[in-house]
């Protein structure tokens, strides 16, 4: 293996976490937070000039995938409306969407609605 492409295999791990940190939009300081590192750690790692222990890049990954998951897009009325057709119905309707929705959550809460 050449000097260029060792290069850039150890500068593998930096790149794969500098793209997931942008990618969810976080600092290197708020990343470090999350991850409970120090923020000279993934400085580093995105340098290239630390390669980290699969146990800490899996740490830093797993907290930008948590930040990415937890995000808060902006509003949408998707509950206003679902709030404003429930209100129109009838009260037979509103009876029968709440026995449907109770019987979802009695399953789910059993565990027979649970993926295959």
């Amino acid at each position: 293996m050449g000097p260029t492409t060792t290069r850039n295999t150890e500068r593998l791990a930096g790149n794969l976490l500098r793209l997931a940190r942008a990618k969810a939009g976080v600092t290197q300081a708020q990343l470090a937070e999350l991850a409970e590192v120090p923020r000279s750690t993934v400085e580093r790692i995105e340098a290239g000039t630390r390669q980290p222990s699969l146990l800490t890049l899996s740490k830093l990954l797993a907290a930008v995938d948590l930040e990415m998951r937890v995000r808060v897009d902006d509003y949408d009325d998707h509950d206003d409306i679902l709030d404003a057709r429930y209100a129109a119905m009838s009260s037979q309707q509103r009876e029968a969407t709440d026995r449907r929705h109770n019987a979802l959550v009695a399953l789910v809460d059993a565990g027979a609605a649970s993926p295959a």
